[in-house]
Parts: C-alpha cells; sequence; structure tokens
C-alpha cells in the first residue's frame, strides 16, 4: 500500500465532510456511527490495533457490509494489506455479533402496549389491537460449493438461504432464523424455531398474534387471511374493481399492516449490498453478516436522532415498498404459495387454529360494520 491517503485520513476528511457523503459511504448519519462506535468499545469488545483505532475497524467492516467491495479493492481504499483488512473486518463482525444478542429483540418482551402504529391509525384500531408484529420469510444470496448446491436452489434457480425474521411495526427485527436452505418452506422453518427451546422466540402472550401469509400455518399466534380471495395490496389496487365482501374487506387490511415486513425487507436489503451478492466465505459467515446487518438495521432504526432516507421514504408513504425486498423472488412480485416440493398446503392448520379461525372472523365482522 503506497497511497498518502490512508484509510484514517481518509475518514478524518469524511467525518468533517458533507453529511450526504458520509452517509453514501457508511449507510447511517455520522452521529449514529460515533454512538455506534462507543456501545461497541463499551460493551461488546470492539478493540483496535496497534496501527488501526476502533473507528478505523468499525468503518472498515461497514463499508465492506454497505458497498460489498472485494478485500482486495477495500484494502486499496484503507490503505491495508488483503490479510490486515481480513483480520480487521472479522474484528469488527464479531462486535456486531455481540451487539445482534441484545438489539434483535423486542423492546417490550411482554408486548403489554398497543403498537403506535395501530393505535394512532383507524384503519387498524380497534380491529388489530392484540397483533405485535409480522414474520416472513426472504431469500439472501448464497455461495455454496457444488456438491451441496441442490437444496438450496430455490424458485428462482440460483442458491439462496431462506432466512425468517420477525418484525414489529418500528420495521426492527425482533427475531431472526438464518441459514435454511433456500428450497425450505416457511411452516418447516417456524416449527422448527419455535420448537427449539434454545431460540428464544419471541412467543406472543395469550391473546396475542402475529400476522403471517399464506405460506404459514393458521395456529395459535398466527393470524393468516383468507384463502382463494384476493390478498395482495397491488391485486387492489389494479384496475377499478372495488372491494368484494367480507374477506376482501379482511383480507385489504391484513395485507396493508403486515406490509410492514416487507418494507422492513426492503430497507435491509437496499441498505447493506452484501446480501444481494454474498462473497466466497463460509456460509457460516454468511449466516452471521445477515445477522449482524439486521442488528445495524436495528440500531439505526432505534437511534433518537430518527434520521435515516431509506426508512424516511417508508415512513412518508407507507405503500412503499423498496424493490429490493422482492430480489430473488419469481418475477419480483409478493409471494403466494410455494409451488416446490417441499411446500406445505395453504390449508394446512396446527394447534389453536380454531381459536384463531375464530378471530379473524370477529375482526372481519368488526371490519365489515365499519366498512358500512
Amino acid at each position: 500500500m503506497t497511497s498518502s491517503q490512508t484509510g484514517q485520513r481518509w475518514l478524518r476528511e469524511l467525518f468533517v465532510g458533507h453529511p450526504r457523503r458520509f452517509h453514501n459511504m457508511f449507510r447511517m448519519t455520522k452521529v449514529i456511527f460515533f454512538d455506534l462506535l462507543a456501545l461497541l468499545e463499551q460493551e461488546h469488545g470492539l478493540k483496535g490495533t496497534q496501527r488501526t483505532p476502533t473507528s478505523e475497524v468499525l468503518a472498515i467492516t461497514i463499508y465492506i457490509l454497505g458497498h460489498n467491495e472485494t478485500f482486495r479493492k477495500s484494502g486499496e481504499r484503507f490503505q491495508h494489506s488483503t490479510e490486515t483488512l481480513s483480520r480487521l473486518f472479522m474484528i469488527g463482525l464479531q462486535a456486531l455479533t455481540n451487539l445482534s444478542m441484545h438489539n434483535i429483540a423486542p423492546t417490550d418482551r411482554h408486548f403489554r402496549s398497543i403498537p403506535g402504529h395501530i393505535q394512532n391509525d383507524e384503519r387498524y384500531m380497534p380491529f388489530f389491537k392484540d397483533c405485535i408484529g409480522a414474520i416472513d420469510g426472504t431469500h439472501v444470496d448464497a455461495r455454496i460449493p457444488v456438491e451441496n448446491q441442490v437444496p438450496y436452489i430455490g424458485r428462482h434457480g440460483s442458491t439462496t438461504q431462506n432466512v425468517m425474521a420477525v418484525c414489529d411495526f418500528n420495521m426492527c427485527f425482533t427475531y431472526v432464523v438464518p441459514g435454511w436452505e433456500g428450497s425450505a418452506h416457511d411452516t418447516r422453518i417456524y416449527h422448527r424455531a419455535v420448537r427449539d427451546p434454545q431460540s428464544k422466540f419471541p412467543f406472543p402472550p395469550e391473546g396475542k398474534y402475529y400476522l403471517v401469509d399464506a405460506g404459514y400455518p393458521m395456529e395459535k399466534g398466527l393470524l393468516k387471511p383468507y384463502p382463494e380471495t384476493r390478498y395482495h395490496l397491488p391485486d387492489f389496487a389494479r384496475g377499478n374493481r372495488p372491494i368484494e365482501g367480507r374477506r376482501e374487506i379482511f383480507n385489504k387490511a391484513h395485507s396493508s399492516l403486515r406490509s410492514v415486513i416487507e418494507r422492513s425487507f426492503g430497507v435491509w436489503k437496499k441498505k447493506w449490498a452484501i446480501l444481494s451478492k454474498m462473497p466466497q466465505f463460509e456460509f457460516s459467515k454468511q449466516c452471521v453478516i445477515v445477522v449482524v446487518t439486521m442488528s445495524l438495521h436495528n440500531f439505526i432504526r432505534r437511534h433518537p436522532s430518527r434520521s435515516d432516507p431509506e426508512f424516511d421514504v417508508c415512513d412518508e408513504n407507507e405503500s412503499f415498498i423498496h424493490p429490493e425486498a422482492y430480489e430473488l423472488r419469481p418475477n419480483n412480485r409478493p409471494r403466494t404459495m410455494d409451488p416446490n416440493p417441499n411446500s406445505a398446503p395453504s390449508s394446512f392448520e396446527g394447534t389453536g387454529a380454531t381459536q384463531m379461525t375464530n378471530i379473524r372472523e370477529y375482526i372481519t365482522d368488526q371490519l365489515t360494520q365499519y366498512h358500512r
């Protein structure tokens, strides 16, 4: 490395430069970066080296995650050898992994209050007052050895990992299960997660529930839409066909509220470019990258400044979903039922299905009366 523009000099220039330039490089504002740096130093073990301060370690890590640059190109940017850069990246990943153990979780583990997103919107209140979030799966590009690729090839024809996530109505991830094969069905992933006592799944209290789409079973704690009925918001927006019947009234409200997880996936994938074309890392490290980028997503969103352009556009227009949310899905469309052989039928019902069906009927009756 021979440039006089060392990584530290470049960072100092960015620290005093235009805010937009800093955000473009590190996917967050300066205030958020320095608050994150302080937290990682004080509570999550972020260390520098004799020649590289913690601020540069964090900057290197975030730069690679946000731009998906190779170690060679990032080494040129920060004036480090590939070996040194790889080592510093791993230091940063470990600190962010430590953070993820604390901030990928509900802010209120007892779900005692009605989410403001519901409480302050007459479309959802009081109908969905017991809803605490949404669950869905999304696909992330994966690098898999040729001999192991078959189960990771999903509907789109490329190798992916299927990631199941839970989000709240603040667009923060409260639970994540990375690492499943791209062909795995969401029901299988969900049941494995909730049956694992070590997984720390945030179970809803009695009477509360998550919104899910047709790929999940109707069972205790999961509220899904009516089958064989218009559901996705683009289907309602297309043409001049009015809403027909009580089931469509429910499905449209359900779809609108559940879209929070699509918006969350969209912001997450847009911000962290590494997710769209994963480097040739060991698969375990690819899973770590999924988790730490979700942790960064949450830290940015929960920061008191509430300042971020990717989130802002979703706040200003609730119907807007970054197109990255639909990457690696057929035709870049919202998902319907998965036709692959590992799929579960949409009529599958689990324990407590009758209770959840009754809740759906009650909400539907309330919504129908409201819309008269």
